[in-house]
């Protein structure tokens, strides 16, 4: 009886653990897709991001946010290749929209959109993601059309 006893006693450790261990790769996970990165001439540049990849989540965007920090953005994520347009109505800070394809190469650059204004900006060519950033970050970190992105969702199908 002692004998099954320490075998059921082993057996709830070694779940436990596995729990503990499957619990730390999704929360790594979890923070790994929070964060991206662009290669430029000037650098690596990190930034913390949040994710846009519902229709809901996309047409809210980063609307009515009164600041944003300097290593901070939000993705969307298309989750296919297509054509994609922007405005700025109900965004009350300058933005600065990358346009990036699947591969993570930079295909268009938005600069200093401005809070409020309902042109529509184009990304001009198919894209899968935008990267939206505080306006005139894009200079600041020396970005230009093909450079590279890197984030977790970059070259994987969604």
């Amino acid at each position: 009886m002692i004998i099954f006893a320490i075998a059921r006693w082993a057996v709830t450790v070694v779940r436990l653990a596995l729990a503990m261990v499957m619990l730390s790769a999704a929360v790594a996970c979890s923070a790994a897709d929070n964060h991206a990165v662009f290669h430029t001439a000037k650098g690596d540049f990190g930034f913390t991001i949040e994710i846009a990849d519902t229709e809901a989540q996309r047409e809210r965007g980063l609307m009515f946010r009164t600041t944003l920090a300097p290593d901070a953005g939000m993705l969307f994520d298309y989750h296919k290749e297509q054509q994609a347009s922007f405005w700025m109505q109900n965004t009350l800070i300058p933005l600065d929209m990358i346009f990036i394809g699947s591969d993570g190469v930079v295909k268009t650059i938005h600069v200093n959109a401005r809070p409020m204004d309902t042109t529509s900006i184009p990304s001009e060519v198919p894209i899968r993601f935008v990267m939206e950033i505080a306006g005139g970050r894009s200079l600041e970190i020396g970005l230009k059309v093909g450079d590279r992105f890197e984030q977790p969702r970059v070259g994987k199908a969604q």
